[in-house]
């Protein structure tokens, strides 16, 4: 195998697939990433077993082959040469190794077999659809922040992604939970998505195509079956296991008796939470809220560092209410609030609290309270 390739162009690549390669592997090649070079195509694939990621980029292939090589390592050497370079991979089946040129400079790295490396088996995938980039964006970016981190409730470890209806229009919903808050986010269905099962995204997967998807424009095209799930678009392919688990029934934990509305600049409120929450030292950051007629107080107190109070305008006429959260909670929700104003409708301080975003009727959080 025999190559050159612009710098940047290997580099986007190689910073997509290495992400997926976990730093410590027990099973050597999965510390490699596969390399396919043929037809003026360099492919680069990536997997932990559960995800894979192939990319196809453009380069001058001189002589087809395939061979895999160390991941990150072969990273930090192309995002420490020039801007600029070309760059020549050359690899001897004879040497055992691949040589990486670059003006001057010239490694020689340790190759792994291709024929150890494995390959993800998609399976039949009945179900395709197509969604824009801007709407797959917006269902991560605004679910991802309330995915559950305790392993003990694996099922709680991803996005449930699912066809729903909202009064009697069909939608596409992403919902996350940590059992503490929840994101409820949903979108006009796409066509041929109506009959898709519901499934549960995992976290790893959820991040990673986040990041693959940031400088895509167009539409993903997303394929799935009851275990797997594919995401294409320009020269990638994404690929990943599903969570194999029952998401829990989120529209019992939504409340629907709550009637006492508080409305307020979300991006002033979250500044304010974000300051008075600084001198509390519990691990909690727990923050008060003090409702009285127009006027939201935040209180926080510190067991040694002190106490902060502050002050704001708000529109609320329910009576007085005294209500704490978790400020890293309330922050996280309050940062997906893209309009001027966050509606916060309450029941009392025991009972959860919904937000939601006054210009994105299609999000929606239920924040738990704590006691202060």
């Amino acid at each position: 195998m025999k190559l050159t390739i612009e710098r940047s162009t290997l580099l986007t690549a190689l910073n997509h697939v290495q992400s997926v390669v976990e730093r410590r592997n027990t099973i050597p090649i999965l510390s490699n990433i596969l390399l396919n070079a043929d037809n003026g195509t360099l492919g680069l694939t990536a997997t932990d077993l559960d995800l894979a990621i192939n990319e196809q980029i453009a380069a001058e292939v001189l002589t087809s082959g395939s061979i895999t090589v160390p991941a990150h390592l072969l990273y930090d050497i192309v995002r420490k040469l020039p801007d600029g370079s070309q760059v020549e991979l050359d690899y001897q089946s004879a040497e055992g190794r691949i040589a990486v040129r670059a003006g001057r400079s010239q490694f020689a790295l340790s190759c792994l077999p291709k024929d150890d490396f494995p390959i993800m088996e998609t399976g039949e995938l009945p179900h395709r659809f197509t969604l824009s980039t801007a709407e797959l964006k917006r269902l991560i970016d605004k679910t991802r922040f309330a995915i559950s981190t305790e392993e003990t409730r694996y099922y709680l470890n991803g996005v449930y992604l699912h066809a729903a209806d909202n009064d009697g229009i069909p939608v596409l919903r992403a919902v996350a939970t940590d059992g503490h808050r929840l994101a409820r986010v949903e979108t006009p269905i796409p066509a041929d998505a109506e009959n898709m099962p519901g499934i549960i995204i995992p976290r790893k997967a959820v991040n990673e195509l986040r990041k693959l998807i940031d400088d895509t424009d167009g539409n993903i095209s997303i394929s799935l079956s009851d275990n797997k799930i594919c995401f294409s678009f320009g020269g990638s392919l994404l690929t990943s296991k599903l969570i194999d688990g029952t998401f829990p029934d989120y529209e019992r934990v939504i409340p629907s008796g709550n009637t006492k509305v508080l409305e307020l600049d979300g991006k002033t409120f979250a500044q304010a939470v974000d300051r008075v929450s600084t001198v509390s030292t519990e691990k909690s950051r727990a923050i008060k809220l003090t409702l009285t007629d127009d006027t939201v107080t935040l209180s926080a107190t510190g067991s040694e560092s002190g106490s902060a109070t502050e002050e704001l305008a708000a529109s609320y006429s329910s009576g007085d209410l005294e209500i704490g959260f978790n400020s890293k909670y309330l922050l996280d929700i309050t940062g997906q609030i893209e309009g001027e104003n966050a509606h916060f409708v309450l029941a009392d301080a025991q009972s959860p609290t919904i937000v939601r975003d006054g210009t994105d009727d299609g999000a929606l959080y239920v924040l738990m309270p704590m006691r202060v």
